[in-house]
């Protein structure tokens, strides 16, 4: 009774305690069902890590072997081919040797003498030899007749030279170009101009009258002109040359071989070429009037009925002032 008594009269301890540690059974079980949670986790992972990896190493092993075995069944097969297109170059090889010996066989056998082509060979190349000879002996004959003609010619040329060159022959009184005094030998010219008689000229025939294109107003008088004389007193030009020169026809002059026309043919010619190269059929001409009364084109997005926003106009931050005041509040927020 006395126990009970005692009891009854610390009840409300009781109560407090039961309460305290009810509250912090209370704050512990969460930290503690995490904690059990985290070591229930840890070791199921380590349990199944620990089949993968032994679920790994058998699989690995199974892969292994049966690479292995098709690895091994497939060299052999290459080994099979390898072996047997060696074999069949080998008797492709032998076959051609012995095709090759039967053939050359044959052939020196059968199809060509050896010996009578050798002595073919051997005439072949004396009669090569011969015509060799020949050809060069011809091409030394035809050099030397080069020469010659070389030589012909140039004397030629010399010989008619020196006749047109005959006045400046030296005489006793008064030596010649080539004949100079302070020479111990006279020039070889000199020496063709003893030589060679001087040349005898002719007057050029006389064209017809009717064949002259020249009127008769402008046209020379030929009995007028004074005689050529038959023996020359100098280096005188050809007389055909001459004559051509002394009655050549009219050349006509700029302002009769050109037309009337003409500059307005060029103006329009330059002006064609300019409009083929121009970009711009209405180039712009500064410090003008032509631009002040052109009418103003607009454009076509601006100038659509579906008209676009406002934005990028001129009067657009005048028109948005409310719009605009938001952005520069929301941009310029601190963070």
């Amino acid at each position: 009774m006395a126990a009970l008594l005692q009891l009854y009269t610390q009840i409300n301890v009781i109560k407090e305690e039961y309460y305290t540690r009810n509250r912090i059974a209370e704050e512990n079980r969460q930290r503690e069902h995490d904690a059990a949670v985290k070591i229930q986790s840890w070791f199921r992972g380590c349990q199944v890590r620990a089949y993968l990896s032994h679920i790994h190493r058998q699989a690995t092993v199974i892969q292994k072997t049966c690479r292995g075995f098709a690895a091994r069944q497939h060299f052999r097969e290459r080994l099979k081919t390898a072996y047997f297109l060696m074999k069949i170059h080998f008797y492709n090889k032998m076959a051609v040797k012995i095709q090759q010996r039967w053939r050359g066989y044959f052939v020196r056998t059968y199809v060509h003498n050896f010996y009578a082509r050798k002595r073919y060979l051997d005439e072949l190349a004396k009669k090569n030899g011969q015509i060799r000879r020949e050809l060069e002996e011809l091409a030394e004959q035809q050099r030397k007749e080069r020469e010659r003609t070389a030589m012909e010619k140039e004397e030629k040329e010399k010989y008619t030279q020196a006749q047109r060159l005959h006045f400046l022959l030296s005489t006793k009184q008064c030596p010649g170009v080539f004949n100079s005094p302070f020479r111990q030998e006279p020039d070889e010219m000199e020496l063709r101009l003893r030589r060679v008689k001087p040349v005898r000229t002719q007057s050029a025939p006389k064209e017809p009258w009717h064949l002259n294109q020249q009127p008769l107003s402008l046209q020379y008088n030929k009995d007028k002109l004074p005689p050529i004389h038959k023996t020359p007193q100098g280096p005188f030009r050809p007389a055909v040359e001459v004559q051509q020169q002394r009655y050549r026809p009219l050349e006509p002059s700029l302002r009769v071989a050109t037309s009337i026309t003409a500059l307005e043919e060029a103006r329009e010619e330059l002006r064609r070429q300019e409009w083929r190269t121009r970009l711009i059929d209405q180039p712009f001409v500064p410090f003008s009037k032509a631009q002040r009364n052109r009418r103003y084109e607009s454009l076509l997005h601006t100038a659509s009925p579906y008209q676009q926003e406002e934005y990028g106009k001129k009067h657009f931050r005048e028109e948005d002032q409310d719009q605009l005041k938001g952005k520069q509040a929301d941009h310029f927020t601190p963070r």
